[in-house]
């Protein structure tokens, strides 16, 4: 027989450690480039460095209307769920990642008011529409219909677990450096259009925008019929302050680097060994 894979040092480590501890549990993940970025992100550290056993179906780029809506991204996790069922193996919880997508990119500019035109940076009533009416619906509609699969193949709620962002620097950095074909930047291009220049301004912008969006998530778990699911605040992790400190925690506009993940690993951590015994 041909001999087995041969593992580095520090990947064998890992998995003598994990040998040797167990594993504190398995964890089914959907969600976007924070559950699935290239070289580092949450999943990996949370298989590597904490241990747990990770069946994933998340994808770089989904938003979560996508999640929610594409018949095609559901039965991918039904799957998922059934064959873990006929396994035999029960996740401790599903971990969901999505709306940071939805958020940002080439419709970024429209929640923006020009700074010229003596309103405020963020329109009301578009901020309104998107956080309040359209991500609120994707995400009660993806963690209801997670609910229901999990039910069909485990007879039972499983928890699931939902986490904000951090605050990010719109300073016009993409993947790589977003160069070429490599995606990015998501966030300068918008800020540029509407006539703001200043970092710190942007700055100020993106934590009214991304504690909307953690408000929003707060307000959806343990809502009617979402007893189960739970919210991890994730603000306060990475650092957003200038003019450098900022990009230890950040890779780019939108994605942590490896030791801001590994951070927001452990925060998650702690909120699943808190979870209930399935």
């Amino acid at each position: 027989p041909p001999p087995p894979p041969r593992l580095d040092s520090s990947a064998a480590s890992d998995v003598y450690k994990r040998q040797a501890l167990g594993s504190p549990g398995l964890l089914v993940a959907e969600g976007d480039s924070w559950f699935d970025f290239p070289f580092f992100d949450i999943l990996e550290e949370l298989e590597d460095g904490h241990g747990y056993e990770v069946e994933s179906v998340a994808h770089k780029g989904d938003t979560a209307e996508e999640m929610a809506y594409d018949p095609t991204q559901l039965a991918s996790l039904a799957r998922k769920l059934s064959k873990l069922a006929r396994q035999g193996r029960t996740p401790r919880a599903v971990l969901l990642s999505g709306g940071g997508t939805d958020i940002a990119g080439d419709e970024f500019s429209v929640l923006l008011n020009h700074k010229r035109s003596g309103l405020p940076p963020v329109s009301a009533g578009i901020l309104s529409g998107l956080v309040d009416e359209r991500l609120r619906a994707a995400i009660v509609s993806l963690t209801s219909a997670v609910t229901e699969l999990c039910r069909q193949s485990f007879g039972s709620r499983i928890p699931i677990l939902i986490h904000g962002y951090d605050y990010p620097v719109p300073d016009g950095r993409g993947y790589l450096g977003g160069f070429w074909i490599l995606p990015g930047p998501w966030l300068e291009p918008g800020f540029r259009q509407k006539g703001y220049q200043e970092l710190q301004e942007r700055v100020d912008v993106m934590v009214t925008l991304i504690d909307r969006f953690n408000a929003l998530l707060q307000s959806v778990a343990g809502g009617p019929s979402l007893g189960h699911v739970g919210y991890v605040n994730l603000r306060g992790i990475l650092s957003n302050e200038l003019p450098r400190k900022y990009k230890t925690w950040w890779n780019d506009e939108l994605h942590p680097t490896e030791k801001g993940f590994t951070e927001i690993a452990s925060r998650l951590d702690q909120a699943i060994r808190q979870l209930p015994e399935v």
